[in-house]
């Protein structure tokens, strides 16, 4: 009986699947077809088969890891559930007043995002509490219980309650929860000082509203999975990846589904730090290019680049997340001509279904992947090692009719077009998580996977000046080996506004130690597998009349005197990293108090590349393909990369294919596989 550990993502075209065995330390890949209309049936044939080609028993997986797109995509389809809103009387229009914030600052013409919730499902109730907490006014029940009525008339499937300072006394929101269930049965409840107990109502009840929205569907899809793996025979509860880069179980994800926003995203920069530091580096931008988006992140000195809020569809989201930029630009992006003749690329994709036009299911518009075809950079015989074919003729023929004669250019032109300017778009996202933060990127090394990033990634780094580029051995499928790299985690957070030199000691660490038993209390729950398990604290500081805050990690409770001067001295030189200066004179404030449990799982463990180049001359190529470099075909040698043992170095120009992914090798650029199978790229 063997033990073995499954890391599934799913992704906009394709579904990927890591099996790894604790015993012989081996791991196999697998790539289907995602199925946009039930991904989990995409899921299970996908497990079916890879589990039946390595004779595995499905009651052997002791582990099972997902990443979703549930969340994510419901959020920006327009496909979450109907929610109703109960807030304090007076604040109904909240969700709609929203900050002064403009994406588009000199744009006459620009409207809001359309709100979450219409405004006939936002009803306010006569209560107040104030800013210390004390209660001015009591809930007024009858008007609660009318309000309710309302909402379940109109025939709302969850219930988002946020009330003004409610995450300093919530006895307003658990009364209406308990008449909810007198009034609305079997509809969801969602408290607004459960989600996150932080100050800023509105951003507050935007993340509440999220998460109620969101919860009907993510408990169907979660119930459909755990039915699908127990009809093959699985045994272990699925875990979930959360956007924090940890993993939760099913019902942490059902209790807070906005935590799975950037599952999958975030499984792929976990996966892109373990790579790196296989190659040797704590410095990394990782690159994941897929067939709908392209994902990058900066990692510093091994420590991920996080934030605390982003907009999602127009609607804010405030939780810890991995501090992701996503660009539409992938694989499966299509080109198109604007008003003003100008060629542009994405953020429109043809998905799974159609897919690009060279997939041959009825897709007609041109995409990157039908121009990487035309130019030689993709295999005539097809995708995931010729189980997918391709039709070059019919990409030539859609980059004729829709690019190059609107344009008055040669097809081949135009996809080199197609290829420059979504090259581009990569590199503005990646100068959008470096130089605009600070960070020069050619102090960094860009680790590219996903299916389409290593056939893009040496000329994005030759434009950002990047010197070594790190492509790991199965690229194509690195998200679903990130889920099989990282930890159990959730974060919690309680508002304490006050002066950090003149805090209440006895008020910070009773809080400190509210939050320390909970996230105990969750670890005791739910981490049953650690090997570790740990609570970290940070803090929330900013500089008095400051708007937004920066986190510093902090030592756990108790807190004294000269924890807080060591605080203020963190949060200056943090300041000073993130903006360029510091105010030492200036006052520095705490707002949040946060705690993060940390459960550490069994992890595959590094597995040298014992091949050795056994050929003076090295690998050969087994074929060689016509290939436009910039200015015209050239003749390029095509090698299998299961074929290249560590310490083959090819020259470029040339092409590196395997089941999952194309790696280029750039003309004046050279790739060598090192001790873990990596390759590196470098000029």
């Amino acid at each position: 009986m063997s033990r073995c550990r499954l890391g599934v993502d799913v992704g906009g075209t394709f579904t990927d699947f890591v099996l790894f065995d604790e015993d012989s330390q081996e791991s196999w890949v697998h790539k289907s077809p995602t199925i946009p209309e039930d991904q989990t049936q995409g899921i299970s044939t996908g497990l079916a088969a890879l589990l039946a080609q390595q004779k595995v028993a499905p009651k052997d997986l002791v582990y099972v890891a997902l990443g979703s797109t549930i969340a994510i995509n419901a959020m920006l389809q327009g496909r979450t559930a109907p929610v109703g809103i109960i807030t304090t009387e007076g604040f109904r229009d909240l969700l709609e007043l929203r900050r002064q914030r403009r994406s588009m600052l000199f744009d006459l013409f620009f409207q809001l995002p359309t709100p979450l919730v219409p405004r006939h499902l936002r009803l306010g109730v006569p209560e107040r509490v104030n800013a210390e907490g004390k209660a001015l006014a009591p809930l007024d029940e009858e008007k609660a219980r009318d309000a309710l009525a309302r909402l379940g008339q109109a025939g709302v499937k969850s219930v988002a309650v946020c009330f003004l300072f409610s995450f300093l006394n919530p006895s307003h929101e658990l009364r209406v929860e308990e008449l909810a269930r007198e009034v609305i049965p079997g509809r969801s409840i969602w408290l607004s000082h459960r989600v996150l107990p932080e100050f800023r109502e509105f951003e507050r009840l935007s993340t509440t509203v999220c998460n109620a929205a969101l919860g009907p569907s993510m408990e169907a899809y979660l119930g459909n999975i755990s039915g699908r793996l127990e009809q093959l025979g699985c045994r272990r509860p699925p875990y979930i990846m959360q956007s924090n880069g940890g993993v939760m179980t099913l019902r942490g994800a059902q209790e807070r589904p906005a935590n799975t926003l950037f599952s999958g995203p975030s499984a792929g920069v976990v996966g892109g730090l373990h790579v790196a530091r296989l190659a040797g580096t704590e410095n990394a931008i990782t690159f994941d290019m897929g067939g709908t988006s392209t994902d990058v992140c900066l990692v510093r000195r091994a420590a991920i680049s996080m934030v605390h809020e982003k907009e999602i569809g127009g609607t804010p989201v405030r939780t810890p997340m991995v501090d992701v930029n996503s660009v539409g630009a992938g694989g499966g992006s299509i080109a198109w001509i604007d008003a003003g003749g100008r060629l542009k690329v994405g953020p429109q994709s043809a998905g799974a279904r159609p897919g690009p036009t060279a997939y041959g299911q009825g897709g007609e518009q041109p995409t990157v992947t039908d121009a990487n075809l035309v130019l030689g950079r993709l295999s005539p015989r097809g995708l995931l090692a010729g189980r997918m074919p391709l039709y070059p003729d019919l990409a030539l023929a859609a980059i004729r009719r829709h690019v190059a004669q609107p344009l008055g250019m040669e097809p081949l032109e135009a996809a080199a077009g197609i290829i420059r300017i979504v090259n581009t778009n990569t590199v503005l996202a990646i100068r959008t998580v470096s130089v605009q933060r600070g960070h020069d990127p050619r102090e960094f090394t860009l680790v590219a996977f996903g299916g389409a990033g290593p056939l893009h990634a040496s000329e994005v780094a030759q434009q950002l000046g990047i010197t070594r580029v790190v492509v790991p051995p199965a690229p194509g499928i690195l998200c679903a080996q990130g889920l099989l790299a990282t930890d159990m985690r959730t974060d919690y957070v309680q508002t304490c506004v006050s002066p950090l030199l003149d805090a209440d000691l006895n008020e910070v660490n009773n809080l400190l130690s509210g939050l320390k038993e909970r996230a105990e209390a969750w670890l005791d729950a739910e981490a049953e597998d650690a090997e570790e398990r740990a609570v970290e604290f940070s803090a929330d500081l900013r500089y008095v009349g400051q708007n937004y805050e920066l986190p510093v990690s902090a030592a756990p409770a108790p807190w004294h005197a000269g924890l807080l001067q060591e605080l203020v001295e963190g949060f200056h030189e943090e300041h000073r990293r993130a903006y360029g200066y510091r105010a030492d004179q200036a006052t520095v404030q705490l707002v949040n108090l946060r705690a993060t449990a940390l459960a550490t799982i069994p992890k595959p463990r590094p597995r040298p590349n014992t091949r050795t180049v056994d050929s003076p001359g090295g690998p050969a190529p087994f074929e060689y393909r016509e290939v436009w470099w910039g200015e015209g075909f050239v003749s390029t040698p095509v090698y299998r990369r299961d074929e290249l043992p560590a310490g083959s170095t090819l020259r470029g120009p040339a092409i590196v294919e395997q089941m999952d992914s194309t790696t280029l090798v750039a003309p004046e650029e050279q790739g060598e596989v090192d001790g873990y199978g990596n390759l590196i790229l470098s000029p």
